[in-house]
């Protein structure tokens, strides 16, 4: 479950070998084979593997999706099924179908940061057609699920906070992300307009990102990548399928004003793109976080995730349960292939062999502090070089 091999060559070599097969998500024994350690048995990597390893081993559990996951599978699914249908069922006044709508939203949140990562890192089952059917999830919300597991897997799993190879990273020149990122004279107000330009982030993906990626890729393993006709076919499906369930369908079929469509459409990305955004930057990019130089600079994967990632409000099962355990995120990277409610003790685990082996664990106790030590690292970074 730990990738313990170098950041450069464990996860990335598996993933470039099958840059032509429809799941790029590395397989979960094939990033284990990586973890040849030399230093003994007593090293910290290999003693946190083994504790891990053991945690499911002596609960007789599965690392895959327990009650709890599938009761937030069905919860997720329902509320946003169960929106739509009141939508077209109770014909609401303007007020009331901007309601509705944005519970539509929140489901979409909720399933993108519950649902939809978990079952693109394999994670929910080991019956791979129930994760490829919940991979669906992203499209359904208008992103390309096969799009998001090339950059989330090969842009950034196997390279954190690595300028230029990190996706993670890209701030379109509207941000400064990383000190080995060239500072423009506006950078020195990116803390200021951050939340407005995060706030558009999933706008962007369903509307730039994904063709921006499949017809003008920037990334080099993009333009190596030979993407599948149906992927072609199911990017322009999907997005068709989103855009006339979101915008076109009511005002058709319930004859709602164009102007309030849209403008409800928009709220409902707001509040998804700033969510999604805040729950992911503050686990990379805060001012405790290191940004590596190069692929090679830590001997070992796991101290490259650990210098590399924070975590916030582990003690607070209520965040848990609805950013999907991602504040959980160092034992994420460790474990990418186990079920986000499972974080919590693998967590415990985590920080108690950090504090045995004096290796640094970052975290914040609550999110709105993540948040804050955010905006002071890009504070930090729009004025200095």
């Amino acid at each position: 479950m730990i990738v313990e091999a170098p950041v450069a060559s464990g996860t990335e070599a598996v993933i470039t070998s099958q840059q032509d097969i429809e799941d790029l998500v590395p397989s979960e024994a094939s990033t284990r084979q990586y973890g040849g350690d030399s230093t003994g048995v007593s090293s910290f990597p290999k003693v946190l593997r083994r504790r891990l390893d053991r945690f499911f081993a002596d609960q007789n559990i599965s690392p895959k999706a327990n009650r709890m996951m599938w009761a937030k599978i069905v919860a997720g699914l329902a509320l946003l099924v169960g929106s739509w249908i009141a939508i077209y069922a109770l014909k609401p006044d303007a007020w009331m179908f901007v309601v509705l709508y944005f519970l539509s939203g929140l489901a979409q949140t909720f399933l993108l940061l519950n649902i939809a990562h978990d079952s693109n890192h394999n994670a929910i089952s080991s019956v791979p057609s129930i994760n490829k059917a919940l991979n669906y999830v992203f499209d359904l919300c208008g992103i390309s699920s096969y799009m998001w597991r090339i950059l989330h897997h090969r842009g950034h799993h196997s390279c954190i906070n690595l300028h230029g190879e990190d996706d993670a990273l890209t701030g379109r020149g509207i941000f400064r992300f990383t000190p080995h990122e060239p500072r423009a004279s506006y950078h020195r107000f990116q803390h200021i307009y951050a939340l407005f330009f995060y706030a558009m982030f999933s706008l962007d993906y369903v509307f730039v990102r994904d063709f921006e990626s499949f017809f003008f890729p920037t990334h080099g393993y993009l333009k190596r990548t030979r993407h599948p006709a149906r992927e072609y076919a199911i990017l322009f499906a999907g997005k068709g399928f989103y855009i006339t369930y979101m915008l076109i369908l009511p005002v058709v079929l319930l004859g709602k004003s164009p102007l309030l469509v849209a403008g409800a459409f928009l709220l409902v990305h707001l509040i998804v793109g700033l969510t999604v955004t805040l729950v992911f930057q503050t686990t990379h990019t805060i001012d405790s976080t290191y940004f590596p130089s190069d692929r090679g600079e830590f001997e070992n994967g796991v101290y490259h995730i650990f210098a590399t990632t924070a975590d916030y409000a582990t003690e607070n099962p209520l965040v848990g349960w609805l950013v999907g355990g991602l504040n959980h995120h160092i034992a994420h990277h460790l474990c990418p292939f186990v079920c986000h409610t499972h974080y919590a003790p693998l967590t415990r685990i985590v920080r108690e062999t950090a504090e045995e082996f004096g290796v640094p664990y970052r975290q914040h106790p609550t999110m709105t502090g993540a948040i804050r030590h955010h905006l002071i690292l890009l504070k930090q970074l729009g004025n200095e070089n």
